[in-house]
């Protein structure tokens, strides 16, 4: 998201080594069995649990591996942009968020065009004006897609699912800092809702991040 406000600290930065150490021998084990093959990472979780500070910590590391690595944000994939979002949500009732919100045809669309080395149109929210704008890539020049949001590791062709068990009550110091959304009392039901539908994707995840932001692998139940 263009304009958004990362809080990066020394706790990312140890989770995102921690997740290095687990990625990196499963990509080299993808890439015994084909030279090309282009890996993707999943890391969901709540709102303010940092998700996008833990991507950001994660492609700098493999950066500096000299693997070419892109972060994008599936909480881009809105079908409603933002400024009419919560009108919508207002209208059609809680029961509308969740998974369900997201465009996944656009998001598996993009996913493919990065396993197929091709140019493509991503959608990119720009949270100052709150506008839904498009970014042109090249997926050829990028060779590990990190697709971090709420909902992020329900999405297809996934390698490494990473599931960030910190809850939106414990964010909400993080939710104020970053100042992304007003939390009045209809975005504290919203959270709420979101809380139902991302803590039901923890048993897919490979990786959890607990609450003191240590990893520990999982047996995938789903």
């Amino acid at each position: 998201m263009l304009g958004d406000v990362l809080l990066i600290n020394d706790l990312h930065k140890a989770a995102a080594q921690q997740i290095l150490d687990h990625l990196i021998p499963l990509r080299e084990e993808k890439l015994a069995q084909d030279p090309d093959y282009k890996f993707i990472v999943g890391i969901s979780g709540e709102s303010g649990a940092g998700k996008s500070e833990l991507s950001h910590s994660l492609a700098l590391l493999l950066k500096a591996m000299n693997i070419r690595v892109k972060v994008i944000h599936a909480d881009n994939y809105y079908k409603v942009p933002p400024l009419l979002r919560k009108e919508w949500r207002l209208s059609k009732g809680l029961n509308v968020i969740g998974p369900n919100e997201y465009d996944w045809d656009l998001l598996h669309k993009n996913i493919k065009e990065f396993k197929e080395d091709m140019i493509a149109r991503i959608p990119c929210i720009d949270i100052i004006p709150e506008q839904a704008d498009e970014l042109i890539t090249d997926f050829q020049k990028i060779n590990l897609l990190i697709i971090d949001g709420l909902y992020a590791i329900k999405a297809d062709n996934i390698d490494l699912k990473i599931f960030i068990e910190l809850t939106y009550l414990e964010t909400k110091m993080m939710q104020l800092m970053r100042g992304k959304e007003e939390v009045d009392e209809f975005r504290t039901k919203i959270l709420e809702r979101e809380h139902m539908g991302v803590i039901s994707l923890r048993p897919l995840a490979h990786l959890i991040v607990d609450k003191n932001y240590d990893v520990q692998a999982e047996e995938p139940k789903g």
